[in-house]
């Protein structure tokens, strides 16, 4: 807990330099919302990390942002409004559980795919941030407009989510209905945020695809 605490602390203290008092005072609530929820073990310090660099980003391009926030039953990492707009902001760490050490790539594919069509129905914009570190495998079904997507993908990300989400399972009318529309590129070195277009990351990422 108290590295957690120190970890924390003294990247609030990198992200607030130059900010005014009013968003040194929103980064600092956030932190101290995930300080709570360390507390009951439910996050963990790499990805709270990237959370905070990410609000930063999002609170000086005039978002009012929350982290961790439940939707239904469900928590996303960054929920950010403006206006009459929102946007939902999951963090993909690219991290592997011991248990698919042999089925990463598949895995990971999956996870991302079935982030993509759980979340996005719930704001007006859906959005992945990443470490620079770590190439996300994205379908490239899920950045096309949903009357552009045909029956084939929509069955071959439905398979897909299936073999490891199943309780509840990824739905037909999600898949159909499921939209892209930011990459954040996280340098958590340099606290800073890139933002991408999806086509492009999905462009460069194919051509390391095995």
């Amino acid at each position: 807990m108290e590295r957690f605490e120190s970890d924390l602390g003294l990247l609030l203290t990198r992200l607030s330099e130059g900010l005014d008092g009013g968003a040194k005072g929103k980064l600092r609530e956030l932190g101290d919302k995930l300080i709570r929820l360390h507390t009951r073990n439910l996050v963990k310090v790499n990805h709270s990390v990237m959370e905070l660099i990410c609000a930063k980003y999002l609170i000086l391009s005039g978002y009012e942002v929350d982290v961790e926030r439940l939707l239904d039953g469900i928590s996303c990492d960054l929920y950010a409004s403006k206006g009459l707009g929102s946007l939902i902001l999951e963090v993909e760490t690219g991290y592997i559980p011991p248990e698919h050490a042999l089925d990463p790539l598949t895995y990971c594919k999956a996870r991302v795919a079935s982030k993509i069509t759980r979340y996005s129905g719930f704001a007006t914009k859906f959005g992945l941030a990443t470490p620079s570190h770590y190439i996300m495998q994205i379908p490239r079904a899920l950045i096309k407009p949903p009357r552009y997507r045909s029956e084939g993908e929509i069955d071959g990300i439905k398979r897909l989510c299936d073999l490891y989400y199943k309780s509840p399972p990824v739905g037909i009318e999600e898949i159909k209905n499921a939209r892209l529309h930011a990459i954040f590129i996280i340098d958590v070195d340099g606290a800073r945020i890139k933002e991408v277009d999806p086509a492009d990351y999905i462009e460069r990422s194919e051509q390391w695809a095995y």
